[in-house]
């Protein structure tokens, strides 16, 4: 690895392929090159760990704060990237999220799912995620007990799984596997300002890489890949309007549009006839990765229903409430200023603000000792110093009553997008406005899964699920655009009219610039998008594997520099 603030202003580098990231999609491309005869640079923004300057770059406006995180939160930019803090949640798309679907507006991939399917077997690798098993009935012993024991529903399936990684930090976990890669070569503190397009707009003849110390280097390769996560790829793009006006790609104005994340809450009550019928915790699977079942909504009923994908998981009752009585719940009210703003979002409500109600948690936390003091045993010996950590926390209600925790797909919207706003960075960049918005039909997609839900349960006479449906809105987006899911501003497709990349995930028109993860989704399913953004992005490796003629790089000058880089590999030349 180099340091770009260790090296003389000016210099310019030569290579195959210049990926402009290292979070988990550039991280796996560079992977999946590394050990060929094709010349990889990877440009990374920060360092080996966070540094609150380099993070300052990711700030930018919202349009409305009640929906939607600042910026700068949730994605890290460092070397790992968000891999770097996030949980670990692995799930693959299913094979409707990929079909032209005629009651979700905007979707269809270019192709299916089996176009992923080696691909995702690799991606489950490098998440540490075990085998690619996301059947109940294919990753756990026969003896495992279902989510909810006589809940047979064809409407939902409780034998799908979420499997979770370690959770790996893809910068710590192949740091030095890169550095061990002949071809491949690291340049840290080195950020895209510009790139570079010919005069006829049809190719990236250079970029333009800047430090925050003030220094300057040009990167001149084969191809480039942006994989910068899906809002800093919109940014990069409509940025460089040097050639193009309107920013690269953008000349039909799809950039930075069809954003979104997913819709995601807890809501109401959901009470069981008999406890011993419900298992709400995580499984191990065979080869000792976690697991969880989750109540997913059938293809045959989305189609039939005309909704997005849909998953529901048992959960306790809202934590700022401390009506709930649990001692453990209300610690974690308590402690909520030690935990990561990714993590303690909600945590924060203002219905449970006041002394009165901090007086109440701490009379819950008094009043149930030995359950708060088994769960913190628990937690230290399975989170804090497991190499592979327990994934959430998990609190069995007493009482036998559940919350709804839904994860539902977020349908494309044009409206929904990213522009630059006039403010610029410590770089010069203009920084990003973020204008997320949700739609008719993703109230639509909540709304009738949480009614078919309520419905089975009672069909099934196992239990019941009470809730309001005149706030159900409100419980949608009380906590806004979920996470770190930053899904489609470069969307895929074959007319360049609707699209930004091509199925191969270059962009219209530019015969040598590509996008790598997230931002090409068309369509986000239900699933957390990790999994997918590697699998993808393994297929965009193999892609660009092909299109490389390897060939010797020759530097252009001699000198010191040439020199020391060329000791460590023979991936760049300076001059």
């Amino acid at each position: 690895m180099l340091e770009a603030n260790d090296l003389p202003d000016g210099q310019c580098f030569h290579t195959n392929i210049c990926i402009v990231g290292a979070g988990a999609a550039g991280i796996a491309m560079a992977l999946d090159l590394a050990g060929s005869r094709i010349k990889v640079l990877v440009l990374e923004s920060g360092g080996l760990e966070p540094d609150a300057a380099t993070q300052q770059l990711y700030a930018g406006s919202v349009a409305d704060t009640s929906l939607h995180s600042p910026p700068d939160r949730y994605r890290q930019r460092c070397f790992g990237g968000s891999t770097t803090t996030w949980g670990g949640r692995c799930v693959p798309f299913d094979e409707i999220d990929f079909e032209a679907r005629a009651y979700i507006p905007h979707s269809g991939w270019p192709f299916g799912r089996r176009e992923l399917e080696q691909h995702y077997l690799k991606a489950n690798e490098l998440c540490e995620a075990g085998a690619f098993a996301y059947r109940a009935r294919d990753a756990l012993d026969c003896g495992s007990p279902p989510m909810i024991r006589g809940f047979n529903s064809q409407v939902f399936t409780q034998d799908t799984l979420e499997r979770f990684s370690r959770p790996t930090d893809f910068g710590a976990r192949y740091a030095d596997q890169l550095r061990a890669a002949d071809n491949v070569c690291v340049l840290l503190h080195a950020n895209l300002a510009a790139l570079n397009l010919d005069e006829a707009g049809m190719r990236v003849g250079s970029a333009t890489v800047r430090t925050l110390s003030g220094k300057t280097f040009c990167v001149f390769a084969d191809h480039f890949v942006l994989a910068a996560g899906g809002l800093e790829v919109a940014r990069l793009l409509l940025a460089s309007r040097d050639v193009q006006p309107h920013g690269i790609g953008n000349d039909r104005d799809q950039v930075g549009r069809h954003y979104m994340c997913h819709i995601a809450g807890t809501l109401g009550r959901l009470a069981f006839n008999h406890s011993q019928d419900v298992w709400h915790g995580y499984d191990v699977s065979r080869d000792g990765v976690y697991c969880r079942r989750r109540l997913a909504l059938t293809a045959e009923a989305q189609r039939h229903w005309q909704v997005g994908s849909f998953v529901a998981r048992l959960h306790h009752p809202r934590i700022t409430d401390p009506s709930h009585r649990t001692g453990v719940l209300s610690l974690l009210y308590l402690t909520r200023g030690m935990i990561p703003y990714e993590y303690g979002k909600r945590l924060y409500d203002e219905e449970a603000a006041g002394f009165l109600s901090w007086m109440q948690h701490l009379g819950n936390v008094v009043s149930d000792p030995h359950d708060t003091a088994a769960f913190l045993l628990h937690w230290m010996r399975c989170r804090t110093f497991a190499k592979r950590k327990f994934p959430s926390v998990i609190v069995r209600p007493k009482a036998n009553c559940y919350s709804l925790d839904f994860h539902a797909e977020q349908e494309p919207n044009p409206s929904s997008r990213i522009t630059l706003d006039t403010e610029t960075d410590a770089l010069g960049m203009p920084r990003i406005r973020v204008d997320w918005r949700y739609s008719k039909g993703d109230i639509e997609t909540v709304r009738r899964s949480i009614g078919l839900l309520s419905a089975e349960l009672q069909r099934c006479k196992v239990g019941t699920f009470d809730y309001d449906p005149s706030t159900l809105e409100t419980e949608m987006v009380r906590y806004g655009a979920y996470g770190g899911h930053h899904i489609g501003t470069a969307r895929m497709g074959t007319n360049p009219q609707t699209s930004v990349v091509t199925p191969d995930c270059r962009v219209h028109g530019v015969a040598n610039l590509f996008v790598a993860g997230a931002a090409t989704f068309p369509t986000s399913s239900q699933a957390n998008p990790t999994l997918t953004v590697v699998a993808l992005s393994l297929r965009l490796a193999g892609h660009l594997k092909q299109l490389c003629a390897p060939r010797v790089i020759t530097p252009v000058t001699s000198g010191p520099v040439v020199e020391a880089i060329s000791k460590r590999t023979p991936v760049a030349s300076a001059a």
